[in-house]
């Protein structure tokens, strides 16, 4: 899947900039851009959270520890503030990510710092037979593995 993005980074800052020196309104800037509003909203979180560097396009995913995605969690569930002020208290870059979270913390589901780091999951495995599967399943369960 390409990372490249409609809009470019530069012109991302260069709208939100504009809407913070009030020369500009969101709907507009949406419309300039043919965009959603909500793109816009997006970008000035992201710009308030993190920065103009939050806006340019990334090679990678940005990875979170699993204490910062507990303590963001915890204090969303506590303080009951809105996603974007969390994401914007704890420089997580998209609500999206932080409603993922929320959702995997109240299903008792373990938040690591991350799944597999973007590797394949056992795309060359060696060939298995019904007996040798059922060991390992047995033996990922009883000792609270993925066995993906």
């Amino acid at each position: 899947m390409s990372r490249k993005a409609k809009i470019s980074g530069t012109e991302k800052i260069a709208a939100i900039e504009k809407y913070l020196r009030g020369v500009d309104s969101i709907h507009h800037l949406a419309s300039v851009l043919d965009v959603h509003h909500s793109s816009i909203k997006q970008w000035l979180q992201t710009y308030e959270s993190l920065g103009p560097n939050g806006l340019l396009s990334a090679s990678q995913n940005k990875v979170y520890s699993a204490e910062l995605k507990i303590t963001a969690v915890e204090d969303y569930l506590a303080s009951g503030g809105s996603h974007m002020e969390i994401c914007r208290k704890y420089g997580i870059k998209s609500t999206c990510q932080l409603r993922n979270w929320i959702l995997k913390y109240n299903g008792h589901e373990t938040l690591k710092t991350s799944g597999t780091g973007g590797r394949p999951i056992m795309t060359k495995g060696r060939a298995t037979n019904y007996d040798e599967r059922v060991k390992i399943v047995t033996f990922c369960i009883e000792h609270q593995h993925n066995y993906a």
